[in-house]
């Protein structure tokens, strides 16, 4: 009896070392290096792999370089990104795209003006993304003047509303239809269509728009 009693005691003690034990192993997710849970994945070899979940890049201002929304200081040559509630900020992003103003997308129609972002690479800024791609913003004023309204005289694109003054080398240019640019207004845009036989009469001169519509109708004043 005595003999039974001590075998009965030592297997309680294994019993209760093995739960201990157990207990003390990894969760099924597996913990990553830097403490956190992570997922793990069984390779064709059939090693376990535990894999960290992804950083999140931080959100809002600063994340990404002049995103939409986010403002830019006085200039065109040379601006910086700042918070749209400063006094320094002067316009606002409508549109970001990477690549090339004559590779990607248009800007919208009523842009003030384009902030051309030249490629950077860094050793370390402050999202850790290390690099700001080549790309171009679209921006539109914080305040009047808006020279990408119709008839403002200015912006990137030439849209209805818009007037123009013949350069004398076959082209035309944009100027302010209140007669307060450079040049008096000789003509205005007053429709844009597919195709040239679209436009109304009478018409005195074809003005390119580009876009679906990339012919503007153009009278003279």
């Amino acid at each position: 009896m005595r003999e039974r009693s001590g075998v009965g005691v030592v297997c309680g003690l294994l019993a209760l070392l093995g739960a201990l034990l157990t207990g003390c192993q990894s969760p099924s997710g597996g913990v990553a290096e830097d403490g956190r849970l992570g997922e793990q994945r069984t390779g064709g070899t059939g090693e376990t792999v535990t894999v960290s979940p992804a950083p999140t890049r931080p959100s809002g201002y600063g994340a990404v370089f002049l995103a939409v929304g986010e403002c830019s200081s006085f200039g065109t040559t040379s601006f910086t990104e700042v918070p749209c509630t400063g006094e320094r900020a002067a316009a606002r992003a409508s549109a970001r795209h990477d690549g090339t103003v004559r590779d990607g997308p248009r800007c919208p129609s009523t842009t003030d003006f384009v902030l051309h972002i030249s490629e950077q690479r860094p050793a370390s800024d402050e999202d850790g993304d290390g690099a700001v791609p080549q790309g171009y913003a679209c921006m539109r004023n914080l305040q009047p003047p808006h020279p990408g309204d119709p008839g403002g005289g200015g912006g990137p694109r030439t849209i209805v509303g818009d007037c123009v003054y013949g350069s004398g080398d076959g082209q035309v240019r944009e100027t302010a239809c209140d007669g307060t640019g450079r040049r008096e207004p000789q003509y205005k845009v007053v429709r844009a269509v597919a195709e040239r036989a679209d436009c109304p009469s009478p018409i005195a001169l074809y003005v390119r728009l580009g876009g679906k519509r990339p012919v503007g109708c153009a009278r003279p004043l």
